[in-house]
């Protein structure tokens, strides 16, 4: 009888903390209601997050927590809590929360925890060889593979979605391994979007299970466990084309055949650097990844808007006519004359952006903000999207206008303070922004030029002369999105402009030919043939 005492007592007490479990704890910023155990795990959006985090925005306000079990979230969808929390409080919010499913794919310098010396590595890696200058001088294949996308698109409009594709991944194998890709059916390239899109669908918040939460289904057998399935898969995939990369820059190093290439820099300091084989090859996958899906995404979005806003197409027409003319194809140097074009840049980050979750954010440390607290190990979600959204902010912010950031600096409504949001707020916050930002602006300064300059975009018909509706919530799901394939009619503006597409085509050669290593057959035919005519 005297055990059955304190064994009452004991299970009480583990009654009770049970009950406690899912609660918000007193201090803790407002936001839905929460039941024992899950907390808001029942009621955690599985796809398109942001919509879900929008919609409690509005509710709870721009700064408001999630019970995910006994662990928290913090969601910020105010530009000042960002600005204060990730950007000035940036030391204490700049690590990653637990993902037991992220360690189980790859050690990703995008996902790992501020305190693995791994992390400090790539990072100051990563910082030292994407400077501006750095950037600049992969200007020639940058604009080289630019222009080879007009060429595609003039040839084969129908295709452009994938042209695009292959455009931002040749751009980044080029800087990064100084190999390109001439087809979007280059092994290279396929492998590289096959594997990425299972990794933006493991990563797509409320897509796998709370495996950090509840610690013991990390031994749920995989034949049981989708989500193990994936992982596996998706490491597979991963590693053997970051490692196969690697290896063959690492024998063409010892060939004598360097191009200038960011991995070739790398493998010459990797002593300087501290970085082994493992994690010069993973620092090589998250600068594919940072460069090629994004960049995609983001010029997607454009074709898109600019189909589905006409006049907003037609303003751009106007201005780059006006300044470029005729005769020549647009420069870098002619985009501080293009006032409407730099809007539009702005207008497209802001309408699609192309991570409207970012990538969670976790705390070393208890923060306090505004009268509640944020405690440690806390996942912060910076819910860019409904900031981008917000009517408090921007007049019409479901529509696409470029004209917003015409009237004021930030596109905010005249009168209100846009301070808190920065011009590159769309490529992260804190110490997490993305390293490679002014390679990837580039890119996407060149080809919004590009794309006004050369061609009409329009609504394409079906078979029987009918407009095709364009859907522009149609985007495909994981925490980096972009248009899911749609269809369009794409024509040269004019007949001088085309033709100065194909004599620019043909005079890029050299420079493309600097980074035309170890080609399948398939793509050596593609090359010769598409230089033929």
């Amino acid at each position: 009888m005297a055990i059955l005492i304190p064994l009452a007592l004991g299970l009480l007490g583990v009654f009770i903390w049970l009950r406690k479990v899912g609660t918000r704890e007193p201090g803790l910023p407002p936001g839905p209601p929460t039941v024992p155990l899950l907390g808001n795990l029942h009621i955690f959006p599985t796809e398109f997050a942001h919509y879900k985090f929008t919609e409690w925005a509005r509710q709870y306000g721009g700064f408001y927590s999630l019970k995910m079990g006994p662990g928290t979230a913090i969601v910020l969808t105010d530009a000042a809590a960002v600005k204060e929390l990730m950007d000035r409080r940036s030391g204490s919010t700049v690590d990653r929360p637990a993902m037991h499913f992220v360690l189980a794919i790859i050690l990703l310098v995008l996902l790992m925890p501020m305190t693995a010396e791994n992390w400090r590595t790539l990072r100051r890696t990563a910082h030292a060889i994407l400077t501006p200058q750095a950037s600049a001088r992969h200007l020639p294949i940058q604009q080289a593979e630019a222009t080879q996308l007009l060429h595609d698109i003039l040839l084969r409009p129908q295709s452009f979605y994938t042209h695009i594709r292959r455009y931002s991944n040749s751009v980044i194998l080029s800087v990064l391994y100084g190999k390109r890709a001439p087809r979007y059916e280059t092994p290279e390239t396929t492998a590289f979007f096959k594997a990425q899109h299972e990794w933006e669908l493991v990563l797509e918040p409320g897509a796998t299970p709370p495996v950090d939460l509840i610690p013991i289904l990390k031994y749920v057998p995989e034949r049981w466990a989708k989500w193990k399935r994936d992982c596996t898969k998706t490491r597979k995939l991963q590693r053997d084309l970051y490692f196969g990369l690697l290896d063959e820059t690492k024998e063409r190093i010892l060939r004598g055949e360097e191009n200038g290439s960011y991995m070739e820099e790398i493998l010459t300091r990797q002593q300087e650097f501290g970085m082994d084989r493992e994690i010069t090859g993973y620092l090589g996958g998250v600068l594919i990844e940072g460069g090629s899906d994004t960049t995609s995404s983001y010029l997607q979005s454009l074709i898109l808007a600019m189909i589905a806003y006409p006049d907003s197409q037609k303003k751009a027409h106007e201005e780059i006519d006006r300044v470029v003319g005729e005769h020549r194809m647009p420069t870098l140097d002619d985009l501080e004359h293009m006032p409407y074009i730099r809007a539009m840049i702005l207008e497209t980050h802001r309408f699609r952006p192309v991570a409207p979750l970012m990538v969670p954010h976790a705390t070393l440390a208890p923060e306090e903000y505004k009268g509640y607290v944020i405690p440690e190990g806390a996942t912060i979600f910076v819910n860019a999207w409904g900031i981008f959204h917000d009517p408090a902010l921007y007049d019409d912010p479901e529509s696409f206008s470029p004209g917003r950031y015409l009237l004021t600096e930030n596109g905010t409504k005249p009168g209100v303070d846009g301070s808190d949001l920065r011009p590159n707020f769309a490529f992260g916050v804190g110490r997490r922004i993305c390293p490679g930002i002014h390679l990837a602006q580039n890119s996407i300064n060149i080809n919004t030029m590009n794309l006004v300059w050369a061609f009409n975009f329009t609504t394409d018909t079906d078979a029987g002369g009918s407009p095709i509706e364009l859907d522009t919530f149609a985007y495909q799901k994981g925490i980096l999105t972009g248009p899911k394939p749609f269809r369009a009619k794409i024509t040269p503006r004019t007949a001088e402009k085309a033709e100065i597409i194909e004599r620019e085509f043909l005079e890029a050669a050299d420079t493309f030919s600097k980074f035309e290593f170890g080609l399948s057959p398939e793509d050596k035919e593609f090359v010769v043939q598409s230089r033929a005519h």
